[in-house]
């Protein structure tokens, strides 16, 4: 007989342990946008499929070397690109632990300790947000599964509170579902609205104003043309501007039609920790709401994945989400089985990092995170601002600045290229009222002045350069 495989020292997960080491050293000054593209890493990776086993420490090191350069240092302190945090150390040593250990927290009997973290990180991140204790929570991929989980959610009540069963008897035939979204809401609500049944040509669109913002009034029209279930989704946090619904007045109006709320706050909802006064009042009556969805890839600066969806009414919660079978064991009664709360059996164990993220910043280092990255963007905001023929779009409230540069789309997207072509720093490029504009977030924890500084040189030098191909 063979002898059994056993783990050693030496094996292949040491070996990675050392690419990991050797890549966050150098993470603070490596370029920031991937040296070489799809093409190159695909043909470089696009070997025939060996017919036989290949040594794990061979493999280790030619996947670092053929992925290296196709990596965007997504946890640089000078990476302003989309909504991205980093990794705090406490979380990355945790995540690593969780591949390591190899738990599926579909079920509290199957691992107890996956499912343990993940109740608490629930509880803590309602007590810092300022939701309802009795709310239920599940951890999920990311917000577009979290506006699923919420969603799901909503959509049971709405339709239990007109006698339709829609777990039991689908969408056919079903009271139409009314369901209220903001022009300026983020791309993952419709396709959480897809995947539960509400066609985007279904959707009632309610106009926003220049910042983005549902305006209440129109809300308040747009929910009296009509009767039935209603489900509005409101946004704390857009994705250019950062800026806020009108939480209070959404939240009243929709409950005086009978309507859920929903509130899309992938990062925005983190205000709620800030010191600043001014900053909190952008998430008032935010509790008045029905359910949240939020990451903690963003300014939880966990390693992608995850996300976290919150619910008030914990039974309709469960009702959208839990399944059972003959060989699922029923959980205890104080135990929490992670299935019920998300669309997710099989799954890995978020709950180990989000848990560690949370106990290692706690609440006065989470604050002092999310207001220094909101000064860093100020920051970012004015030295930009004071360029010549750079233009801030929005009111800098949180961590967004939106920028155009001569007021000339081509102009403005050739900076962003040469920025991000450069590696100094990373931008993303948006179209904001029919323009192209700049757009750069701050939520890293390794962000300091310097990086800012560092960044608003970049894309000084790139403005003179956009204008001598541009307008030479």
């Amino acid at each position: 007989m063979a002898p059994r495989p056993r783990w050693e020292a030496g094996t292949a997960a040491e070996r990675a342990f050392a690419h990991i080491t050797d890549y966050l050293a150098g993470l603070p000054e490596r370029p920031v946008a991937a040296a070489e593209g799809y093409a190159k890493i695909h043909a470089r990776l696009s070997i025939p499929l060996p017919a036989g086993s290949t040594d794990p420490l061979e493999i280790v090191d030619e996947l670092a070397a053929a992925a290296e350069p196709g990596l965007a240092a997504t946890g640089s302190p000078r990476f302003f690109g989309y909504v991205i945090g980093g990794t705090v150390p406490a979380a990355l040593a945790a995540d690593l632990m969780a591949v390591a250990w190899d738990q599926n927290a579909g079920l509290a009997s199957l691992s107890p300790a996956a499912a343990a973290a993940e109740a608490v990180a629930g509880e803590w991140i309602k007590e810092l947000l300022g939701l309802p204790a009795t709310a239920s929570v599940g951890i999920t991929t990311g917000t577009q599964m979290a506006h699923v989980t919420a969603l799901g959610a909503a959509r049971h009540r709405a339709l239990a509170r007109y006698g339709w069963d829609v777990e039991a008897d689908g969408l056919h035939g079903a009271p139409p579902v009314r369901v209220f979204v903001g022009a300026a809401r983020h791309t993952t609500v419709d396709a959480a609205l897809r995947l539960l049944g509400f066609g985007s040509r279904r959707l009632t669109v309610v106009d926003t104003d220049d910042a983005g913002r549902m305006r209440p009034e129109a809300l308040r029209v747009a929910l009296a043309a009509g009767t039935g279930p209603a489900i509005v989704v409101a946004q704390a946090g857009e994705i250019n501007t950062g800026a806020f619904d009108a939480m209070g007045q959404i939240c009243a109006i929709s409950h005086e039609h009978g309507a859920w709320v929903h509130v899309d706050g992938a990062f925005g909802l983190w205000a709620a920790v800030s010191a600043s006064a001014r900053r909190r009042a952008l998430v008032t009556g935010i509790d008045q709401a029905d359910s949240w969805a939020t990451d903690g890839h963003k300014w939880l600066n966990l390693a992608y994945d995850c996300g976290i969806a919150i619910v008030a009414d914990e039974r309709a919660h469960r009702a959208a989400m839990s399944t059972r079978a003959p060989y699922i064991p029923p959980p205890a009664v104080d135990e929490h089985d992670p299935l019920e709360w998300t669309p997710e059996f099989s799954r890995r164990a978020r709950g180990f990092a989000l848990y560690a993220a949370l106990r290692s910043l706690g609440r006065a280092g989470l604050t002092d995170l999310v207001d220094r990255c909101c000064a860093h963007a100020r920051r970012l905001a004015d030295a930009l601002g004071a360029l010549d023929g750079v233009a801030v779009l929005n009111d800098v409230e949180l961590n967004q600045v939106l920028v155009r540069i001569d007021d000339d789309d081509a102009t403005t997207a050739a900076v962003i290229e040469l920025v991000v072509t450069g590696g100094e720093a990373l931008v993303s490029g948006t179209v904001w009222h029919r323009a192209v504009a700049m757009r750069l977030s701050v939520c890293n924890w390794m962000t300091t002045e310097a990086d800012v500084d560092r960044a608003v040189a970049a894309i000084a030098a790139a403005i003179a350069d956009a204008r001598g191909r541009c307008h030479g």
